[in-house]
């Protein structure tokens, strides 16, 4: 059965004092989360959706890396040869055309997919950039290359965001960050995977196309063909879960109202309804913008280092089919991380510790690529990068999906802090060049740099999300109850705890 608070009601009205604490603890001794429903039933839950919905958000967002990074692959096996971009910085623009419409539609799209359908508009975005992939292998031009990236990222813009805000409609709070875990895992298993199939698919020599277009032929057939799947399995929200009893249904709609701890009064997330209020709200959020910068500066050594990890690679001397391969142990390495390190940090409730505890390992990696001519020593380095810049990213997304609410809050925060953060690409994508090879020290540098400026960031946030926890619980917030505002308050509620 699902077990309701006793604050609640069947009607609009809600109570706006705060729960007694004794209420509470007797509350989780029977086995009732504070989310609001049977412990037993909510893990149930769990199960279900992990079965039902992670299989394929994880298929996605593999497909997705693979596509959007298998340049770096074809960068090694003769394209920029073949499109007369081997020398300067075309291959570098290439790469930054990309970014431009990802970041303008992340927000925007983000607004709208609840109401297109989440288990309609992801399988969307999927199809289109895999159709994208697959004809970017027929183009003979530098021109047409940049259109093709154009357009990928148009299509690829929404997803990140998307699974986010998708997600966020199943799981609670505190356990969100172990799901953005299970999918953002697939991003350095993509890069080790892509490395394997560039290896194999370079090989082919067939109807005028030589090497490096087969990466994009198959790779993006594949994409189209598991986009389709998808439009049959995803369900929407909650509420439209076939695969769930009735009970099990409204024990699920339950559970997220009363984990939004009074950011929000509606039952369903299908009664949200935008407002420009929210919108206001979200850019309100001093955690939005600390975000933002956190992982800004995050970004400048993930994508740097998941783009160029097959030239950095080359650069200790090693031939192109030898690169592609030893990409693969350090973003295996990367993969484990991810999923470990994201679990483990939903059972403490913790980030911010976790985080600044990755950047210096990433540091440590950087610091042995720059400080040492030896091969053995770098090439480990690489792992130690992989094994703190990958967790951080999810981490961050997770970070601040915990401390937005309600759902147009949620989603006008996370599509701009994907937006924002992208905007590193414009650093990132110019600070491995072709002069700099074979050390690439400038890169290095810049990527040290960014991580310092990140530890300071975190434990900046840290600090403001502590001393606004400690206001709300000694009631210096308890003035907003009897604001016009107090059924909108999202966020703000008193009741509300930042995670830290």
């Amino acid at each position: 059965m699902v077990t309701m608070n006793a604050t609640m009601s069947d009607d609009k009205d809600f109570d706006l004092q705060k729960p007694d604490s004794a209420q509470i603890e007797d509350q989780l001794k029977d086995g009732i989360l504070d989310t609001g429903i049977d412990a037993k039933l909510s893990k149930k839950l769990d199960r279900k959706f992990d079965r039902h919905i992670i299989p394929w958000i994880f298929g996605i967002w593999l497909f997705a890396f693979i596509d959007r990074s298998n340049i770096g692959n074809a960068k090694i096996v003769g394209l920029p040869e073949d499109l007369g971009i081997s020398k300067g910085t075309g291959f570098n623009v290439a790469l930054l055309v990309f970014s431009i419409p990802y970041i303008l539609v992340d927000v925007p799209s983000n607004w709208i997919v609840k109401r297109v359908k989440a288990g309609i508009y992801l399988p969307c975005l999927i199809t289109s950039w895999g159709l994208v992939c697959t004809f970017l292998g027929f183009t003979r031009s530098y021109a047409g290359l940049i259109v093709a990236r154009l357009l990928l990222g148009l299509c690829e813009g929404g997803l990140l965001g998307g699974i986010v805000v998708y997600l966020n409609m199943f799981y609670p709070r505190h356990q969100m960050l172990r799901r953005i875990g299970y999918f953002y895992c697939a991003t350095p298993l993509s890069s080790a995977f892509g490395g394997l199939l560039a290896t194999g698919l370079a090989k082919i020599r067939y109807g005028g196309y030589n090497r490096w277009p087969w990466i994009f032929f198959v790779e993006g057939a594949v994409t189209v063909l598991f986009g389709l799947v998808c439009f049959f399995v995803m369900p929407h929200t909650p509420a439209h879960a076939k695969f769930l009893t009735e009970e099990e249904r409204a024990g699920a709609l339950l559970r997220m109202k009363m984990d939004g701890h009074g950011a929000t009064q509606n039952d369903d997330v299908n009664q949200e309804k935008f407002d420009w209020y929210w919108v206001r709200m979200a850019f309100s959020a001093p955690q939005l913008w600390l975000s933002c910068v956190i992982w800004f500066t995050l970004l400048i050594p993930l994508y740097s280092f998941s783009l160029f990890l097959p030239t950095i690679i080359s650069g200790l001397g090693y031939a192109s089919t030898q690169a592609q391969l030893f990409t693969v142990p350090p973003n295996i390495s990367g993969f484990l991380s991810v999923l470990l390190l994201t679990r483990f940090s939903d059972r403490i409730k913790l980030r911010g510790p976790l985080m600044t505890v990755l950047c210096f390992v990433t540091l440590s990696g950087y610091i042995m690529l720059l400080a040492t001519k030896n091969n053995v020593v770098r090439y480990a380095g690489t792992f130690l990068i992989a094994i703190g810049v990958f967790p951080k990213s999810a981490m961050t997304m997770g970070w601040l999906s915990n401390n937005m609410a309600p759902h147009f809050v949620h989603a006008t925060g996370v599509g701009f802090l994907i937006a924002f953060a992208n905007t590193s690409a414009f650093v990132s994508t110019f600070i491995y060049l072709p002069k700099d090879a074979p050390d690439y020290r400038l890169g290095h540098f810049i990527s040290l740099g960014a991580l310092i400026i990140c530890i300071f960031l975190i434990c900046t946030q840290m600090l403001y999300l502590t001393w606004e926890n400690r206001k709300r619980a000694s009631g210096a917030r308890d003035y907003r109850l009897t604001s016009a505002n107090a059924h909108r308050l999202g966020y703000r509620h008193p009741e509300f705890r930042y995670t830290l």
